[in-house]
């Protein structure tokens, strides 16, 4: 394998880790900024047979594969691959690997995180009371609560797993209802839940699925998470069930446009509790994931390519 790129690095994860010590014996070249356009990716890409992808604003397309003909292998640090053209890299024979799995308990972990967050009004009493104030707002509590759970990939189970630890009755639905949970339809989850919580992936499938009709089912107070994607929900729907408090809040670590505007509707809300699509960034599961992503080039170059998507 002749040259291993890192073309994404920014801010720096890998060149900081343990995992990249694994490297030390090949031939790598890391990139500490992001490429400001797919002109730049594919001259920093050029001659790599494999890449290593970190960030997902770095986008894969047909243009950028066919400027790059040693292209042979994409390991993506993470699941997602809306930010790669799967067809065109499968038609140019260039495998596509990801990290499946690794940061489930980090998402999940967080997703409770925003539920008590927003439940408790953690954000907003924290800033009154360091503003010399003493407030006794009213909050809820999430025993005895509904949970739904909508995806049952890794991360969904284990938040199903988290929610009925700490006391709440969980209901989910999923495209593929495997293990004994709780299942309702997609309507009846948004019927029934006090907290409605996203984990399925970015697809063609499930862009702008949960809209103005799904967060006029819900329950006057209810809580909506989000820590999948952005584009899943119809972002502008989500801010007027909010506005309007239809909706009791919502914990949300991605959007429709990252980093999130200046002008956001959503920096406004004070029943919004906000963090910058690092759900999975712990220390434990990013040295864990950037580990895996390696470990996939590097089965590659043996022969036996790992956690392959396409």
């Amino acid at each position: 394998m002749s040259l291993i790129v890192i073309p994404d690095d920014a801010p720096p994860v890998l060149a900081r880790s343990d995992a990249v010590a694994q490297l030390r014996d090949y031939e790598h070249r890391i990139y500490p900024t992001l490429p400001a356009n797919s002109s730049e990716l594919a001259a920093r890409i050029a001659a790599a047979e494999a890449v290593i992808n970190i960030r997902a604003s770095t986008r894969f397309t047909a243009e950028v594969f066919d400027a790059c003909p040693q292209l042979r292998l994409i390991s993506i640090w993470g699941t997602g691959t809306d930010h790669v053209d799967l067809a065109a890299a499968k038609a140019r024979g260039i495998a596509v690997t990801n990290t499946p799995a690794v940061s489930a308990v980090a998402v999940a972990e967080h997703a409770i995180a925003l539920m008590f967050a927003v439940a408790r009004q953690t954000v907003n009493i924290d800033r009154a009371v360091k503003a010399g104030e003493w407030p006794r707002a009213m909050v809820q509590q999430l025993h005895g609560k509904t949970l739904g759970v909508i995806g049952t990939g890794a991360i969904g189970r284990e938040v199903a797993r988290l929610g009925a630890g700490i006391g709440m009755d969980v209901i989910a639905w999923s495209f593929n209802q495997r293990g004994s949970y709780a299942w309702v339809t997609f309507e009846d989850l948004f019927r029934r839940a006090d907290v409605a919580s996203v984990h399925v992936r970015q697809s063609p499938e499930t862009m702008a699925m949960i809209r103005a009709k799904h967060f006029a089912m819900m329950k006057p107070g209810a809580i909506f998470i989000n820590t999948a994607r952005g584009r899943i929900v119809v972002e502008k729907d989500l801010v007027e069930a909010l506005r309007s408090e239809r909706l009791a809040g919502a914990g949300l670590d991605v959007f429709e446009t990252e980093p999130l505007p200046a002008d956001s509707p959503l920096r406004l809300l004070p029943n919004v509790v906000l963090t910058p699509h690092a759900a999975g960034i712990t220390r434990e599961a990013t040295e864990a994931g950037l580990a895996m992503a390696i470990g996939n080039v590097l089965a590659f170059k043996a022969g036996t390519p790992m956690h392959v998507v396409s």
